[in-house]
């Protein structure tokens, strides 16, 4: 099993960032995702936390997330935001909808709006405005985040990007409709690390995170 990435250069922010499906922490280190914070000396921790064991399954993922990184996360830094690539975006967006108090900020790289059977039963109940969810569904953390993308109460700073030409990109772009405040970036490409490294570098450079002087 991989072990996470890590990158610590004693800042009071940290970023946990979550590997996409079959995706290990070392794919991201590999991608440049942690030199690219080092390479512009941002006062930001980042670890790329090794939650392969539990992807299959976003309950027992999203108790690990919130119990056993960001919560003790909480008592050692100022800030902990939260972010994640492909079905990381969407574990992230799915405890942020669940645990809000234990994130200060989102970055969400082309994001996994969900599985078939989530969005079209969404459709077929004519939009999600239209549709509740049913107690079997209210089971399913993939249609809570759904519900909770009804009315979300987002208090905190949110990034969004994906590429035009994803496979994805028609599930994205309700995710984006549902997130009017993010700050949103989409640039040419597909469900890819181009795209993903290029958008990770502009959330980079937005300012969320000054650099030391």
């Amino acid at each position: 099993m991989a072990t996470s990435a890590v990158h610590r250069g004693g800042a009071d922010t940290l970023l946990v960032m979550l590997p996409g499906a079959l995706m290990t922490p070392q794919h991201m280190e590999q991608a440049g995702i942690l030199a690219a914070v080092q390479q512009r000396g941002l006062p930001l921790d980042l670890i790329a936390p090794d939650l392969h064991a539990l992807e299959g399954c976003n309950r027992a993922a999203l108790h690990a997330l919130a119990v056993g990184l960001l919560l003790p996360a909480r008592a050692h830094y100022r800030q902990v935001w939260l972010g994640g690539i492909s079905r990381g975006g969407q574990l992230a967006l799915s405890c942020l909808a669940e645990h809000a108090a234990l994130v200060d900020g989102l970055c969400l790289i082309a994001p996994y709006a969900g599985s078939r059977l989530t969005t079209n039963a969404i459709r077929r109940a004519g939009g999600i405005d239209a549709w509740q969810a049913s107690p079997a569904q209210w089971q399913d953390p993939e249609f809570r985040l759904w519900q909770w993308l009804k009315q979300p109460d987002i208090q905190i700073p949110v990034f969004m990007g994906y590429g035009a030409h994803d496979r994805f990109a028609d599930g994205m772009a309700l995710l984006a409709a549902r997130l009017p405040s993010a700050h949103h970036c989409q640039l040419p490409g597909a469900h890819d690390w181009p795209v993903w490294q290029r958008l990770w570098a502009q959330f980079l450079d937005l300012g969320f995170f000054a650099r030391r002087s």
